[in-house]
């Protein structure tokens, strides 16, 4: 990860003063980089953040949710993704496209939670553990996701941000 990341290697504590879900989200996101530079599968990621400092603070339900919900659905979600990045999918930074396929999970199966929530929550993800510009990158691509995924919601969004004018 990214040299300012708050990963316990690196001496920081992932989530302190954040939300449990926040928190899960950032284990989640871990997992899902440790996944894809080891290939480890989810029992052992389980396993291994489990035993990390704070992880009883996160909502663990959640968490596990996320890993193994990305980790099945990833070929759907990179297919959907992929007609908005610029780039292959495999020639992401692993921090931007695990977040991009967490923040792809949650708007496709967590229609409960507003768009711009997640959008919000990953781009925050990326600016706490990617590189310095990652976050744009990661805004823009879930925004135009989340057109596609949710188009009354973001259209309803819009609307109301141009009446407020």
């Amino acid at each position: 990860m990214a040299e300012n990341s708050r990963t316990p290697a690196a001496g920081g504590k992932p989530g302190a003063g954040r939300s449990p879900r926040r928190r899960a989200r950032e284990f989640a996101l871990q997992g899902l980089y440790q996944w894809r530079l080891s290939g480890n599968d989810e029992a052992a990621i389980e396993a291994h953040l489990g035993d990390i400092d704070d992880f009883d603070k996160a909502d663990s339900e959640f968490f596990v949710k996320l890993l193994r919900g990305v980790l099945a659905q990833r070929e759907e979600l990179q297919g959907q993704l992929q007609a908005y990045l610029d780039r292959p999918f495999g020639e992401l930074s692993p921090i931007e496209a695990s977040v991009l396929l967490a923040g792809a999970f949650e708007l496709r199966n967590y229609p409960q939670t507003p768009y711009r929530v997640i959008i919000n929550e990953s781009i925050e993800l990326a600016k706490g553990y990617g590189g310095t510009d990652g976050h744009k990158y990661v805004n823009g691509v879930l925004d135009k996701l989340a057109a596609s995924l949710r188009p009354a919601e973001v259209e309803a969004k819009r609307a109301a941000r141009a009446k407020a004018r």
